[in-house]
């Protein structure tokens, strides 16, 4: 007879229902999002900078490392949902109604602790997650540099080296290989987060809630959510693209638009707020 911790663990957790969507309802996300950047413009605006902060970096200190820059920037669609995670609180504050302030995304980023402390309540769950995101993305650094080295005819050192050589190599074969290998790591983590960070944000569940969760809506709506990642990629490459620049716009209007996503793609009232007090044990 199996223990009763042994059944637990293999027992599905509650889950929240998902609603099935029209194919085209991420430009509807976006449209809101861009609404909502109109309403919170200086705050928006300030994850965009932030982000364009980091990629700077990113290329001072990779210029010269193809490995560090080729998985680094790739990463930034692994960690987006992580850094996006106030630009939810906002876009949820503004649906409420309520202030979206400076102290908003104070407490975004804080209220973690208590949850550490206590074990319940607060964040912790996202830092966790975002944790395994950038797991995640460290994984896809180290397999990326690996592929190239071994593969490519040439040596491959500098971003130079890789972008003629393996970019815009005459057959092309490397770099298909490169990016399907890209796809084939995205895809999972991609239908891990896709609404996982605005769920549990918004509602106390668990990690392992928040991503079935995620699956549940990616297998419920593969059309609509292949579209979803398709505009994630389009807009992000636009960002990187630009010199970073256009990413003062990209980061927040897919962060924001992420928060519409989950509003739209699952019905998590039978949860408890993530913001309602804890009752204190008996």
């Amino acid at each position: 007879m199996p223990t009763c911790q042994t059944a637990c663990l293999f027992t599905p957790p509650p889950l929240a229902p998902v609603h099935t969507i029209s194919w085209n309802q991420p430009l509807v996300w976006l449209s809101r999002a861009l609404r909502d950047i109109a309403n919170a413009p200086l705050m928006s605006m300030a994850h965009g900078l932030i982000l364009i902060l980091i990629g700077a970096v990113i290329l001072t200190v990779g210029h010269n490392r193809f490995w560090l820059m080729a998985g680094a920037l790739s990463g930034f669609l692994v960690v987006g949902p992580l850094v996006a995670t106030s630009l939810y609180a906002i876009s949820r504050a503004i649906e409420r109604g309520e202030t979206a302030d400076w102290n908003l995304i104070r407490k975004t980023w804080t209220q973690w602790q208590s949850c550490h402390a206590t074990g319940r309540g607060g964040y912790w769950c996202m830092v966790k997650f975002g944790a395994l995101l950038a797991l995640a993305a460290t994984g896809w650094v180290l397999i990326s540099a690996s592929l190239i080295t071994v593969m490519s005819p040439v040596h491959v050192e500098t971003l130079q080296d890789f972008i003629t050589h393996v970019v815009l190599a005459k057959d092309g074969q490397l770099f298909m290989q490169w990016m399907a290998l890209g796809s084939f790591l995205a895809a999972p983590i991609f239908a891990s987060s896709v609404v996982a960070m605005p769920l549990m944000l918004d509602r106390r569940v668990t990690v392992r809630q928040a991503v079935l969760t995620s699956w549940s809506v990616v297998l419920a709506n593969p059309g609509p959510m292949a579209l979803w990642a398709a505009l994630i990629v389009l807009l992000t490459l636009l960002g990187l693209g630009s010199y970073l620049l256009g990413l003062l716009v990209v980061m927040p209007l897919l962060g924001h638009a992420s928060w519409h996503a989950y509003r739209d793609l699952v019905d998590a009232s039978a949860f408890a707020s993530r913001d309602e007090p804890i009752e204190p044990a008996a």
